[in-house]
């Protein structure tokens, strides 16, 4: 069983900056790619920004320049620093593992039960 927890939402205001973070914990073997995901009222889940183990990473348009995502392998930790932050960026912010769990002949990805961003003055 693999448990993910995000943290590290809230209100800011337009221009304004939060840290998300995220930890994977449970019994699993190695934690492969990490990203973080958003979905807005009405609209799809989309990709925010993503991860692999050996750092390198990947955003949309939407957020390059803004959004960094990192991650500390050691802690089982990915975060997402999000800067000059505009109202269309209000979302419940999911993380998302890609873990190798002992037993299992292939990874699987879980999910976070999400946090809200909420960007308003």
């Amino acid at each position: 069983q693999v448990q993910v927890v995000e943290s590290g939402g809230g209100l800011v205001q337009p221009g304004g900056s939060l840290r998300l973070s995220c930890v994977a914990s449970g019994r699993f073997n190695i934690i492969y790619r990490m990203a973080w995901y958003r979905q807005a009222p009405g609209k799809q889940r989309e990709l925010v920004a993503g991860i692999r183990r050996g750092g390198a990473s990947d955003y949309p348009d939407s957020v390059k320049g803004r959004f960094t995502i990192s991650r500390d392998n050691a802690k089982n930790t990915v975060y997402l620093e999000m800067n000059s932050l505009k109202p269309e960026d209000t979302a419940v912010y999911y993380c998302n593992v890609n873990v190798q769990t002992w037993g299992m002949s292939s990874p699987s990805d879980y999910w976070g039960q999400g946090t809200q961003v909420t960007v308003s003055s």
